[in-house]
């Protein structure tokens, strides 16, 4: 069965401080977009570096296809999550990171702050988005249509969903 990560990476949220309404939106974008069966591994945490590397590796490990990150991503000084990925992926993906920043120009100018990533390590595609639901529904919706191509290319198990680009077969 196709396995999704969810990982929340928030100091706040893992503290009990506010509810983690991020990942919450990353769930709900997933069930409105995806078609076949699917099981989500959540993991709330902290911005730490150590333990961002941690869940993205235990989670890849556990044969997650796709690994969507929220938080994390901007200029401040605990903002390592894009740092944290490139320790984990074998080939890093900038045209999702690109595609996402331009698109969030759309709605706001400090999108240029987002510097959320993307990349491959073995059969699993790793997404960094944004801590606002808003914003993180916003970015789904600019690069839904190339993730499951990506999942496929990589040997990753398949993910049905009509708004998904595959290449005609010849």
């Amino acid at each position: 069965m196709l396995k999704i990560g969810i990982v929340t990476i928030s100091d706040r949220a893992s503290a009990g401080i506010y509810e983690d309404k991020s990942g919450k939106e990353i769930e709900k974008f997933l069930n409105e977009n995806i078609e076949n069966k699917f099981e989500t591994v959540y993991k709330l945490i902290p911005d730490e570096f150590d333990e961002i590397v941690k869940t993205l590796k235990e989670l890849a490990e556990k044969k997650c296809s796709l690994i969507l990150t929220t938080g994390g991503t901007g200029p401040a000084p605990r903002d390592v999550t894009p740092e944290a990925t490139r320790m984990v992926i074998e080939k890093e993906l900038p045209g999702f990171g690109e595609l996402m920043r331009m698109h969030s120009l759309k709605y706001v100018p400090t999108s240029i702050l987002a510097r959320g990533t993307a990349g491959v390590v073995k059969n699993t595609f790793i997404l960094n988005l944004p801590g606002s639901p808003k914003a993180i529904k916003e970015n789904l919706e600019a690069v839904w249509a190339a993730i499951p191509y990506t999942v496929d290319l990589i040997g990753g198990d398949y993910i049905e969903s009509k708004s998904a680009f595959r290449p005609k077969k010849k």
